[in-house]
Protein backbone atom coordinates (compact mmCIF):
# COMPACT_ATOMS: atom_id res chain seq x y z
CA UNK A 1 0.00 0.00 0.00
CA UNK A 2 1.36 3.47 -1.10
CA UNK A 3 1.39 5.96 1.86
CA UNK A 4 -0.07 9.37 1.66
CA UNK A 5 1.19 12.06 3.45
CA UNK A 6 -0.75 15.17 4.34
CA UNK A 7 0.67 18.69 5.90
CA UNK A 8 -1.55 21.74 5.96
CA UNK A 9 -1.29 23.15 2.10
CA UNK A 10 -0.64 19.21 0.35
CA UNK A 11 -1.18 15.83 -0.04
CA UNK A 12 1.80 13.75 -0.97
CA UNK A 13 0.76 11.08 -2.87
CA UNK A 14 1.41 8.19 -5.34
CA UNK A 15 2.05 9.02 -9.31
CA UNK A 16 0.27 7.51 -11.58
CA UNK A 17 0.39 7.19 -15.45
CA UNK A 18 -2.40 10.24 -15.28
CA UNK A 19 0.68 12.53 -13.65
CA UNK A 20 2.61 11.70 -17.31
CA UNK A 21 1.31 15.18 -18.29
CA UNK A 22 2.26 17.38 -15.22
CA UNK A 23 5.88 14.88 -14.99
CA UNK A 24 6.49 16.18 -18.27
CA UNK A 25 5.35 19.46 -17.48
CA UNK A 26 8.32 19.45 -15.05
CA UNK A 27 10.91 17.25 -16.37
CA UNK A 28 10.49 19.37 -19.92
CA UNK A 29 11.24 22.32 -18.42
CA UNK A 30 15.15 23.31 -18.56
CA UNK A 31 14.48 25.81 -14.95
CA UNK A 32 13.98 22.48 -13.22
CA UNK A 33 16.17 20.05 -14.82
CA UNK A 34 19.14 22.16 -15.43
CA UNK A 35 20.67 21.23 -11.93
CA UNK A 36 19.15 17.47 -11.60
CA UNK A 37 21.68 15.40 -13.75
CA UNK A 38 18.55 14.74 -15.96
CA UNK A 39 18.19 15.76 -19.62
CA UNK A 40 15.13 17.29 -20.40
CA UNK A 41 12.06 15.46 -21.31
CA UNK A 42 11.36 15.75 -25.43
CA UNK A 43 8.02 13.58 -25.25
CA UNK A 44 5.19 12.40 -22.83
CA UNK A 45 6.28 8.73 -23.30
CA UNK A 46 9.53 9.63 -21.33
CA UNK A 47 7.54 11.06 -18.69
CA UNK A 48 5.44 7.33 -18.67
CA UNK A 49 8.40 5.70 -18.35
CA UNK A 50 9.69 8.07 -15.25
CA UNK A 51 5.75 7.13 -13.61
CA UNK A 52 6.65 3.64 -14.36
CA UNK A 53 10.47 3.59 -12.82
CA UNK A 54 9.40 5.30 -9.69
CA UNK A 55 6.35 2.59 -9.27
CA UNK A 56 9.01 -0.05 -9.76
CA UNK A 57 11.61 1.53 -7.52
CA UNK A 58 9.14 1.46 -4.76
CA UNK A 59 7.77 -2.12 -5.69
CA UNK A 60 11.26 -3.29 -5.32
CA UNK A 61 12.53 -1.10 -1.84
CA UNK A 62 15.11 1.13 -3.75
CA UNK A 63 13.30 4.37 -3.30
CA UNK A 64 9.93 6.06 -3.06
CA UNK A 65 8.68 8.85 -4.69
CA UNK A 66 5.28 10.97 -3.88
CA UNK A 67 3.46 12.97 -6.32
CA UNK A 68 3.11 16.67 -4.73
CA UNK A 69 -0.49 18.33 -4.85
CA UNK A 70 -2.03 21.27 -3.70
CA UNK A 71 -4.63 20.59 -1.27
CA UNK A 72 -8.10 21.24 -3.35
CA UNK A 73 -6.45 21.33 -6.92
CA UNK A 74 -6.02 18.89 -9.16
CA UNK A 75 -2.84 17.47 -10.58
CA UNK A 76 0.97 17.35 -8.89
CA UNK A 77 3.03 20.42 -8.97
CA UNK A 78 6.26 18.45 -9.07
CA UNK A 79 7.58 15.15 -6.81
CA UNK A 80 9.57 14.20 -4.27
CA UNK A 81 11.09 10.88 -2.36
CA UNK A 82 13.37 8.88 -1.50
CA UNK A 83 15.97 7.04 -3.73
CA UNK A 84 19.32 5.10 -2.97
CA UNK A 85 17.10 3.72 -0.09
CA UNK A 86 19.39 1.27 1.20
CA UNK A 87 16.92 -0.53 4.51
CA UNK A 88 19.70 -2.63 5.58
CA UNK A 89 21.41 0.15 5.99
CA UNK A 90 18.99 2.54 7.26
CA UNK A 91 19.65 5.60 4.61
CA UNK A 92 18.47 7.09 1.78
CA UNK A 93 18.85 10.19 -0.37
CA UNK A 94 15.80 12.90 -0.81
CA UNK A 95 15.08 14.45 -4.42
CA UNK A 96 12.49 16.73 -4.83
CA UNK A 97 11.45 19.09 -7.59
CA UNK A 98 8.45 21.74 -8.33
CA UNK A 99 7.40 23.26 -11.67
CA UNK A 100 8.77 27.30 -11.41
CA UNK A 101 5.46 28.47 -11.43
CA UNK A 102 4.92 26.94 -7.81
CA UNK A 103 8.78 28.27 -7.02
CA UNK A 104 9.00 30.50 -3.40
CA UNK A 105 5.80 29.76 -1.69
CA UNK A 106 6.80 27.01 0.49
CA UNK A 107 5.54 24.13 -0.82
CA UNK A 108 8.96 22.73 -1.38
CA UNK A 109 10.29 22.91 2.25
CA UNK A 110 6.91 21.66 3.52
CA UNK A 111 6.77 19.00 1.66
CA UNK A 112 10.80 18.25 2.79
CA UNK A 113 9.86 18.57 6.61
CA UNK A 114 7.29 15.70 6.03
CA UNK A 115 9.05 13.39 4.21
CA UNK A 116 12.30 13.49 6.67
CA UNK A 117 9.67 13.07 9.16
CA UNK A 118 8.19 9.89 7.70
CA UNK A 119 11.42 8.65 6.56
CA UNK A 120 12.77 8.83 10.24
CA UNK A 121 9.53 7.73 12.04
CA UNK A 122 8.24 5.18 9.27
CA UNK A 123 10.78 3.79 7.61
CA UNK A 124 13.46 3.44 10.69
CA UNK A 125 15.87 5.66 8.69
CA UNK A 126 19.15 7.18 10.82
CA UNK A 127 20.44 8.79 7.61
CA UNK A 128 19.07 11.10 5.15
CA UNK A 129 21.61 11.99 2.38
CA UNK A 130 20.89 15.19 -0.61
CA UNK A 131 23.49 15.52 -3.57
CA UNK A 132 23.33 19.47 -4.73
CA UNK A 133 24.80 20.87 -7.79
CA UNK A 134 27.27 23.63 -6.38
CA UNK A 135 25.01 26.38 -8.63
CA UNK A 136 22.06 24.96 -7.01
CA UNK A 137 21.83 28.05 -4.32
CA UNK A 138 17.98 27.50 -3.52
CA UNK A 139 18.28 24.00 -3.19
CA UNK A 140 21.18 24.40 -0.29
CA UNK A 141 19.37 26.80 1.53
CA UNK A 142 16.27 24.71 2.07
CA UNK A 143 18.20 22.05 2.92
CA UNK A 144 20.32 24.13 5.48
CA UNK A 145 16.82 25.99 6.87
CA UNK A 146 15.16 22.58 7.86
CA UNK A 147 18.43 21.49 9.09
CA UNK A 148 20.35 19.32 6.69
CA UNK A 149 24.19 20.01 7.22
CA UNK A 150 26.99 20.35 4.19
CA UNK A 151 29.51 16.99 4.91
CA UNK A 152 31.72 17.52 2.21
CA UNK A 153 32.16 17.87 -1.41
CA UNK A 154 31.50 14.83 -4.72
CA UNK A 155 34.23 16.09 -7.60
CA UNK A 156 33.13 15.20 -11.16
CA UNK A 157 30.14 13.70 -9.61
CA UNK A 158 27.06 14.65 -11.89
CA UNK A 159 26.99 14.74 -15.48
CA UNK A 160 24.73 17.52 -17.16
CA UNK A 161 24.27 18.00 -20.90
CA UNK A 162 27.69 15.82 -21.45
CA UNK A 163 29.47 18.31 -18.53
CA UNK A 164 30.70 17.23 -15.37
CA UNK A 165 30.39 19.01 -12.50
CA UNK A 166 31.18 18.37 -8.48
CA UNK A 167 28.20 18.80 -5.59
CA UNK A 168 27.63 18.96 -2.67
CA UNK A 169 26.67 16.25 -0.22
CA UNK A 170 24.53 17.32 2.35
CA UNK A 171 22.75 14.79 5.04
CA UNK A 172 20.69 15.33 8.08
CA UNK A 173 20.89 12.55 11.21
CA UNK A 174 17.85 11.25 13.07
CA UNK A 175 19.24 11.51 16.64
CA UNK A 176 21.25 15.12 15.67
CA UNK A 177 17.59 16.42 14.60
Amino acid sequence: MFPILETDRLILREITEDDAPSIFACFSNEKVTRFYGLESLETIEQAKAMVDFFAKSFEEKRGIRWGIEIRGEQGIIGTIGFNAWSPKHKRAEIGYEIHPDHWRKGFTSEAVIKVIEYGFDVLGLTRIGAIVFFENEASSRLLEKVGFQKEGILRDYMYQNGEVHDTYVYSILKNKR
